[in-house]
């Protein structure tokens, strides 16, 4: 069975940087493309980044482009998200998922979705 689980999550300043990570076990990790989504209180959740098997290719949602960075190492069966120059607005629980198939920017495209970690970003 497919088991999903992220960490890195924190309390940050505006400006500061965290990094996720999201471990998997139960699969070929290498199988798989992946995703990130994260969902503020009282919002829908958001496609964050996703990345191919591979790693060869990513995708971002406008709002964190130029800011956030997906990674992967395989040999680790982990996946990553570098936040840089973090916003009071990117405050949301932070998923990982498993991508399906179809568009990579549809939530109800992945599965297996982890627990998710807290990111809180202060001002």
């Amino acid at each position: 069975q497919v088991q999903l689980v992220e960490s890195g999550g924190g309390l940050v300043q505006a400006g500061g940087s965290l990094r996720l990570s999201c471990a998997a076990s139960g699969c070929t990790f290498s199988s798989y493309d992946m995703g990130w989504f994260r969902q503020a209180p009282g919002k829908e959740r958001e496609f964050v980044a996703a990345i191919s098997w591979s790693g060869s290719s990513t995708y971002y949602g406008d709002s964190v482009k130029g800011r956030f960075f997906i990674s992967r190492d395989n040999a680790k069966n982990t996946m990553y998200l570098q936040m840089n120059s973090l916003k009071p607005e990117d405050t949301a629980v932070y998923y990982c998922a498993v991508h399906r198939g179809g568009s990579r920017y549809v939530s109800r495209n992945y599965a297996y979705w982890g627990q998710g970690t807290q990111v809180t970003v202060s001002s």
